[in-house]
């Protein structure tokens, strides 16, 4: 496939729409949240997305699903990316503003970087640890400002930012090995099923009652199953076909600036300087690591590539 000036204009279109969207998702999830259980909500957004990603699925590819094999490792990976991330990500929002929860988990590229190292002795170079200690002081500043108010409640808010970055990286780790072998419409689809198989129970056990239904819940509801989780994914398989990885993490850094946007339009919330000028060194620091690190992981491909010609 030959990608042309206007394949790309049109991809950074989309993303450029799709950050907003993913900013917009965290306001979502909080009109929801007033009245829906967090697994309950998670459940909701699948089945939901479902129905966008499964008639795209069978279209594209109705004879690749589930290797027996693997079934566990898709229920372990669902349990960690979908339902501990989404559990810790949603619960932390009844303690901090969404803007401060998107800059945690701007965290995540350097945390990344640090289980690489630990797990598999890949040493990073020079400008990754620079950036990792670079993202720590500015999450430092951001979590100092609210030394006042840190035990009054926030304190677990942080926990569970940190539990998302955590179970995120687990995620990362353990779907290596299945991107290898599952194209990413029949990964995703897969990913789907076992995260609604997993929260179901809790769903039917944990119903909100009619009446607490509002059209704020509903909406949020809709946004997060159908746009966010549906049509957002899509958009972003598109998009990574154009322009590639590092590009899309690029993209993927503005979502604390999307996010910070409208917690303040239309939830309200304020951050101080000092959290925001510590949100901009984290966002800038994430992007430096993931930048480098494209570039190692570009090398080591070539290297994989000389050895096994030679």
């Amino acid at each position: 496939m030959i990608l042309t000036e206007k394949d790309k204009a049109r991809a950074h279109v989309l993303m450029i729409l799709l950050v907003f969207l993913w900013g917009l998702e965290y306001v979502a999830a909080k009109w929801a949240l007033e009245s829906v259980a967090t697994l309950t909500l998670v459940c909701f957004k699948y089945m939901l997305a479902i129905l966008v990603i499964g008639p795209i699925k069978l279209k594209m590819d109705r004879r690749s699903f589930f290797r027996k094999k693997d079934i566990p490792l898709f229920f372990v990976c669902a349990l960690f990316g979908e339902i501990l991330y989404f559990f810790c990500e949603y619960e932390a929002m009844d303690y901090m503003p969404v803007s401060l929860i998107t800059v945690i988990l701007a965290f995540v590229p350097a945390a990344s970087i640090m289980t690489e190292k630990l797990l598999f002795k890949r040493d990073p170079t020079l400008a990754m640890v620079a950036g990792i200690f670079i993202c720590i002081f500015g999450i430092i500043m951001v979590i100092g400002a609210d030394i006042g108010i840190l035990f009054e409640g926030r304190f677990a808010g942080y926990l569970f930012c940190f539990g998302a970055v955590l179970s995120w990286n687990t995620y990362n780790f353990m779907t290596a090995h299945l991107k290898e072998r599952y194209s990413a419409i029949t990964l995703t689809f897969n990913q789907l099923v076992c995260t609604i198989l997993l929260s179901l129970p809790f769903a039917l056990s944990d119903l909100p009652k009619p009446e607490d239904i509002t059209l704020p819940v509903l909406g949020g509801m809709l946004f997060l199953g159908f746009i966010s989780a549906g049509a957002g994914f899509l958009v972003y398989v598109y998009a990574l076909g154009v322009l590639g990885p590092t590009t899309m993490s690029v993209y993927s850094n503005f979502l604390p600036v999307t996010a910070t946007l409208f917690g303040w339009i239309l939830l309200g919330e304020m951050i101080g300087g000092v959290q925001l000028l510590g949100g901009i060194i984290v966002i800038s620091a994430g992007y430096l690591v993931i930048k480098e690190k494209a570039k190692v992981d570009k090398k080591r491909l070539e290297v994989l590539c000389d050895d096994r010609e030679t």
